[in-house]
């Protein structure tokens, strides 16, 4: 990974609130903790839903990762969301775990809770496994 690269997840990772990674296991799970913020809600308090489905396409990509290793790339064929309750500003824990996978596609799952083991949202996504020197060799051409 470039200093660029680095740079860039730090930036991601801190506009989305990531304070750590509790858990990453190879058998492909993850535990993502988040910290909401004001600045990321709406009326009345309430994080904005493109927060929640950052942090649940994280966890299940994390998830992908622990399981596949660094060298492949999961990349987000499908997302999809169900909210159960509002997440307020305070911390709150996304989960990813690998439901099945093949040798180019993953199917995962995940959930948000907040301190107390509330869910406030679950999340199924469909992911493709790429090579990472792909990823990376496209990326360069591109710019």
């Amino acid at each position: 990974m470039s200093t660029d690269e680095a740079a860039s997840a730090d930036d991601l990772n801190r506009a989305l609130g990531l304070v750590r990674r509790l858990e990453t296991d190879s058998s492909g799970r993850a535990t993502l903790e988040y910290e909401a913020s004001l600045h990321m809600c709406h009326s009345g308090g309430v994080v904005q839903g493109g927060f929640i489905s950052g942090w649940l396409d994280a966890a299940m990509a994390h998830a992908v990762i622990a399981r596949s290793g660094i060298e492949m790339t999961p990349m987000s064929l499908e997302l999809k969301i169900s909210f159960f309750a509002p997440a307020r500003p305070g911390k709150v824990f996304a989960e990813g775990w690998v439901e099945k996978a093949g040798r180019s596609t993953c199917f995962t799952e995940g959930r948000l809770t907040d301190s107390q083991g509330a869910v406030l949202a679950k999340a199924s996504s469909t992911i493709r496994l790429i090579p990472r020197a792909k990823v990376e060799a496209d990326a360069r051409a591109a710019n």
